[in-house]
């Protein structure tokens, strides 16, 4: 099932199940950079990194998810 539809401007527009979609089965990388500045002065500068992707993408790259695989799975009863 395909979710995307043209605009009358001409866009493409994705559905966000789909675009979801993409974005776990290839994994994305965020970053950014936030600074605090008081009279030119940088107090306080914070790096972020963020990756988003799912565990079988992450476990077919060879990187390890940052929590052990047990905790992923259901407890037996």
């Amino acid at each position: 099932m395909n979710h995307v539809s043209e605009s009358a401007d001409g866009e493409r527009r994705i559905a966000l199940i789909d675009l979801l979609d993409r974005v776990l089965a290839g994994g994305v990388v965020i970053t950014g950079d936030i600074k605090l500045s008081i009279a030119d002065v940088d107090m306080v500068q914070i790096s972020l990194r963020a990756l988003i992707s799912s565990i079988s993408t992450l476990s077919a790259t060879g990187i390890e998810p940052p929590v052990p695989r047990d905790a992923l799975e259901a407890p037996d009863e």
